[in-house]
């Protein structure tokens, strides 16, 4: 079929018009091709510079003639606005064409394109290499055929089940801590906690005999009673740390409100307006900062009575409790304190109701606080509360003449001293060592009936750790502290038999109880064998009476049988009388009883 003329000089290039001719403008597309033409001959025009040369990448071999018409996206505006009527002008058919030509070689197109298509052939390998590892691992369990299918749900299941997982985890523990905890044990077995903490020896040798009573320490404190306990806060032996626990980590019917912004919590009894804990972040310091044994014995029943008459107070037991550490260690993290500003001013140290006095106990510093003190001064001054202090704090004080140095001798003062701090540390309902965390924790829950929300925390590394001293000034921190080296020696001892004995003791209980239960399992299944034996022995005195050995299978089967037996029992009463009677009678009475059972068979069915 012949084209027409002008479509046919439409497919080849267009030619350069000679000066002065015109155009042939017979093909309404020949007339825009012209004037297309006639714009780009002009010097400096966007479609001139079209004429140049082929786009980037096209060959010459191709039609590159169709891209050379097109004109190219003008790199400035003013070439925009010179290129946008010619291209308007061109049919809609072309300028699709065009547009969807310059996208396909656009490159960032080709870009994602390529992209694209990596993954999907990445994804499509990693699918065959994860099908022929399944395939190998999986061989003799699963079929050649369905390999792939049962790897893809293989490996679905497995990582659907690692995200119940780890659901079950965050849900069980969401503490950073707890899973910590589970990753580890993941990860290597998980050792006894109270075996052995902060590098102690797991194999504990006592050097004191104490009886039961002082290793059974069980309180019968009840929160909606009356009694009270009363924490004996020494410094900077962990007692801030262990009062937060006491108000913010007790598993409570009420628990203590605490407040964001205060320190101190509201501890009332459930349904009742009265604290249950005297420490200092319940009820403050309420009998002075730090108050000690002798302060605290005769402040606490006043305070929490006070506004109470006499005859109104009810019978309170006011439980005692304290936390002891490492002398060398406790000393080192005080003076730490003291060197950043600490000087406990406020502090009362009332005894025999009035405070010492200027002479009785002097000050070591002259100005507001001892901040930036070295340690050697802080050794130097002999009237340093640092020292021994904790024998200081739990002892009683009346017994030496308060802080009048002048009562005894200093060596008589010091074995009163150490012998009062040893006798109430040993009565208290309970104490606890920094060192053994765990153990603290374990202790209190046992002597209290109180369990703790969290486990407690054993930290090895204080500002005291970092404090590195020599050999010599340890020894003479141990000789400033010769008091609390041997209280603490005593209180370790008696902390670690407490500590056993109450192991061992659970340890009896659960075998005891073991030992329970399978006493109750073996009678039971002694009864049931006995109650089987009887069971046995009745049915058989039960069938050796009736001989029938299926008990009521048919009702009807049951009676035609009864009813048999008791005519052959009858039959054979009258044979025996039939022999006497005749043989005539004999045939006649047979013939009736015959009669008789089928009539009551029939009249049964």
């Amino acid at each position: 079929m012949a084209l027409p003329a002008c479509a046919a000089q439409a497919l080849w290039p267009p030619r350069q018009p000679e000066r002065g001719a015109t155009a042939c403008t017979t093909c309404p597309r020949r007339h825009s091709r012209v004037e297309a033409e006639l714009a780009g001959s002009q010097p400096g025009s966007a479609a001139a510079s079209v004429r140049q040369g082929p786009l980037r990448g096209v060959s010459r071999g191709f039609n590159s003639w169709l891209l050379q018409e097109e004109p190219r996206k003008a790199s400035s505006s003013q070439a925009g606005a010179k290129r946008a009527p010619l291209f308007a002008l061109l049919p809609r058919g072309r300028r699709r064409r065009m547009h969807d030509f310059r996208r396909r070689w656009d490159l960032g197109y080709l870009c994602r394109a390529l992209l694209t298509r990596g993954l999907a052939a990445l994804g499509h390998s990693l699918k065959h290499v994860l099908g022929a590892i399944f395939s190998k691992i999986f061989g003799p369990l699963a079929s050649v055929g369905n390999m792939d299918e049962k790897s893809n749900k293989l490996l679905l299941a497995l990582v659907m089940l690692f995200l119940f997982a780890v659901i079950v985890l965050q849900y069980v523990c969401p503490g950073t801590e707890c899973q910590l905890l589970r990753l580890q044990a993941f990860s290597s077995p998980v050792p006894d906690p109270y075996r052995s903490e902060d590098e102690s020896s797991a194999r504990f040798v006592p050097r004191y005999n104490f009886s039961r009573g002082d290793l059974l320490r069980k309180v019968d404190f009840d929160i909606k009673g009356d009694d009270l306990i009363v924490f004996l806060h020494i410094q900077k032996t962990g007692g801030t740390t262990f009062g937060r626990h006491l108000v913010r980590n007790i598993q409570l019917e009420q628990p203590c409100e605490c407040r964001v912004g205060q320190k101190k919590c509201t501890c009332h009894r459930p349904g009742k307006r009265e604290t249950w804990l005297f420490s200092r972040f319940s009820t403050g310091w309420s009998c002075g900062l730090h108050a000690d044994w002798t302060e605290l014995t005769s402040c606490v029943p006043a305070v929490v009575d006070g506004k109470r008459d006499a005859k109104l107070r009810p019978a309170r037991n006011f439980h005692y409790i304290t936390i002891l550490r490492d002398p060398v260690s406790r000393y080192l993290s005080e003076w730490r304190h003291v060197q950043r500003g600490a000087t406990w001013k406020a502090s009362l140290h009332v005894c025999d109701g009035r405070p010492p006095t200027s002479e009785e106990l002097p000050s070591c510093y002259t100005g507001d606080d001892w901040s930036g003190c070295p340690l050697k001064e802080f050794m130097d001054c002999p009237y340093n509360l640092a020292n021994n202090r904790q024998v200081r704090m739990l002892s009683d004080l009346t017994l030496v003449g308060c802080y009048n140095l002048s009562v005894m001798p200093e060596k008589q003062r010091n074995k009163v001293l150490l012998e009062s701090a040893k006798s109430n540390l040993k009565h208290m309902a309970f104490f606890g060592l920094t060192e053994f965390q765990r153990k603290t924790q374990y202790l209190f829950e046992k002597t209290f009936n109180m369990n703790f929300i969290s486990p407690f925390t054993q930290y090895n590394t204080t500002r005291a750790s970092s404090v590195e001293i020599n050999e010599e000034i340890q020894k003479r921190i141990e000789g400033l502290n010769f008091l609390d080296m041997e209280l603490y020696s005593y209180a370790k001892d008696l902390f670690l038999q407490r500590y056993q004995f109450m192991r061992q003791k659970e340890h009896q209980e659960a075998r005891r109880k073991r030992q329970e239960q399978r006493k109750f399992l073996k009678g039971r299944f002694l009864q049931t064998h006995y109650q089987s034996q009887g069971q046995g022995q009745n049915q058989n005195r039960s069938q050796s009476q009736n001989p029938n050995p299926n008990p009521n299978p048919h009702p009807r089967q049951n009676l035609t049988q009864t009813l048999i037996q008791n005519r052959t029992q009858s039959s054979s009463q009258k044979e025996s009388q039939k022999e006497s009677a005749g043989p005539e009678a004999s045939e006649g009475n047979a013939s009736n009883g015959t009669h008789d059972y089928l009539g009551s068979v029939e009249k049964w069915r």
